[in-house]
């Protein structure tokens, strides 16, 4: 079988089945069974498969079409530019979350400490090291995530200080300047309507923040005034219909100033920041 061949039949076996894009993911797949670039499928059309290299495009052609996330069969993920390993353990890094690393990227100032909370892949963490050259620490909840975010840093050479912790409990008072997060936001009650690729797949301590998906809002706003110099900035990914409720979360906190909202690309609200003024 040629790889135009076996091209053309994953094409056909994932669209039989609905799975989006179904040319690019059977490229992507055919790519990473192949340890090529998508190019080299064109480059080399008339090529045949290797016997192992059509055991592992089944396999791989089989687990998306079971609704296993293309990027977690891959084990990559782009993100702002770079290429990040991912596992089931971490969430998928959204191009969402590129808007928050460019509002944070605007608050940091040289010689800030920045804080990653939730830190999964690490993405946004090294992002942050590697555009500003600031000290950043991360953390998560999860060791297995933690463990993934090592291996991106240490990749792109980049100093990242990792813990595994809920929320900021592990930091010092008064130590950081920058706080950012995306935290879970889905609430519990969405779950039965997601996509199967998100419900059956991605890790629900990073999908889920509670029955209403406010829940670590509240507990990340709580930690921050205590950890956050004066001064220093909070910054959050936003959920689907949360940002005026999280808006009113700080705004009726005299410590909380400047309270400002950015938003995507689709002019959904997607970034919230603020800054504390105790």
């Amino acid at each position: 079988m040629t790889l135009q061949t076996a091209l053309l039949q994953g094409t056909e076996l994932l669209e039989a089945e609905s799975i989006l894009a179904p040319r690019l993911t059977a490229e992507v797949l055919l790519a990473h069974a192949l340890r090529q670039d998508r190019v080299y499928l064109y480059a080399h059309p008339e090529e045949e498969l290797t016997e192992v290299a059509w055991i592992h495009y089944g396999r791989y052609l089989h687990q998306r079409m079971q609704g296993m996330p293309t990027q977690y069969i891959t084990k990559r993920q782009e993100f702002y530019g770079r290429e990040f390993r991912v596992t089931s353990d971490v969430l998928i890094p959204r191009p969402e979350t590129e808007h928050l690393v460019e509002a944070a990227l605007s608050r940091i100032s040289f010689g800030d400490t920045v804080v990653d909370i939730g830190t999964g892949s690490g993405a946004l963490a090294v992002t942050l090291a590697l555009e500003k050259r600031v000290h950043v620490f991360a953390g998560d909840i999860s060791p297995a995530a933690v463990k993934v975010a090592r291996a991106n840093a240490a990749h792109w050479q980049v100093r990242v200080q990792f813990f595994v912790g809920d929320l900021c409990l592990p930091l010092a008072d008064r130590s950081v300047d920058v706080l950012v997060c995306n935290p879970p936001y889905v609430p519990l009650t969405d779950q039965p309507g997601l996509q199967r690729e998100v419900r059956d797949y991605e890790p629900h301590v990073a999908l889920f923040g509670g029955p209403t998906g406010l829940e670590q809002y509240q507990r990340l706003i709580a930690d921050a005034r205590r950890v956050l110099r004066p001064g220093g900035w909070l910054l959050v990914e936003l959920g689907y219909n949360s940002v005026e409720l999280v808006s009113e979360m700080l705004r009726s906190q005299e410590a909380w100033r400047d309270v400002e909202v950015a938003s995507d690309l689709a002019g959904l609200p997607r970034v919230l920041a603020a800054r504390y003024s105790p």
